[in-house]
């Protein structure tokens, strides 16, 4: 069932991919009208960085992971952060009909979908949904930001030179975060009856180099990761390219695209 985010490419994830600001946050909850009467659906959940800031706004989250080495991580997480009412969950979108006879028809304010989307049938995904939604619940679909390596920014060209020549290959994968994904995402939402209300969240944040590599290796198969030496040089590489410096600015386009139930 694992996707291939396993080993050390989960850890990498846990500790280096980026959170979500507040304001994200305030943005699905206010989306919603969620409270803690409330239960959210957190699909393709990974270890947690949506899961968690939303299960301190919220009565229940169910995040859902095909990969059990991500759910361990995120247990961790919730425990680590005191978090009991958070409930972890091997599946995929698929098994989303069978997750809506265990909660019961009308049982969840919103279904969040972040990144993962593009491994799933949108359409499939989106229709399956409705039945679990109560009445003004609906989907958010997240994109948070761009991968590191396909920015406009010097730092991002610079890392992907490197990433280059250790793949040995261009790198071009957007995992459709970019435009086009996003208007796939919004015509799968309105073939399925949704209303699609769409908004973002800009701001700014300190990305260290080790960020940035580790960033990177959690994008890798675990087969495609260097040995430890190759990664210890690889960042000694990306710190001299990028001139010495340990740390860029990243800034962070958060989009936001919501289906409410028309």
């Amino acid at each position: 069932m694992g996707t291939g985010f396993s080993g050390e490419v989960a850890t990498y994830y846990a500790r280096h991919r980026r959170g979500y600001p507040p304001e994200v946050i305030d943005a699905v909850v206010g989306a919603f009208g969620l409270d803690d009467g409330d239960t959210v659906v957190d699909l393709g959940c990974g270890t947690g960085q949506l899961s968690l800031p939303l299960a301190a706004r919220v009565g229940a989250v169910v995040g859902v992971d095909p990969e059990p080495d991500m759910l361990a991580l995120a247990r961790r997480a919730a425990l680590d952060a005191g978090a009991t009412n958070a409930a972890w969950l091997l599946g995929a979108d698929t098994d989303l009909p069978v997750l809506g006879r265990l909660l019961g028809d009308g049982a969840v304010g919103a279904l969040s979908v972040a990144v993962a989307i593009h491994f799933m049938d949108r359409e499939a995904l989106f229709r399956a949904a409705r039945p679990l939604l109560r009445p003004g619940g609906g989907i958010v679909v997240i994109t948070n930001g761009d991968p590191l390596w396909s920015q406009d920014a010097e730092w991002s060209q610079t890392l992907r030179g490197c990433l280059e020549g250790l793949l040995g290959h261009p790198v071009t994968a957007t995992c459709q975060t970019d435009a086009a994904g996003r208007r796939r995402n919004r015509d799968a939402l309105a073939a399925a009856g949704y209303r699609v209300v769409e908004s973002s969240v800009e701001y700014a944040a300190l990305l260290t180099v080790h960020d940035m590599v580790g960033g990177v290796f959690s994008a890798m198969s675990p087969h495609l990761l260097p040995p430890p030496p190759e990664r210890a040089a690889f960042t000694a590489e990306v710190r001299d390219a990028l001139g010495g410096r340990e740390a860029v600015t990243e800034r962070v386009h958060v989009s936001l695209q919501f289906g409410l139930p028309g």
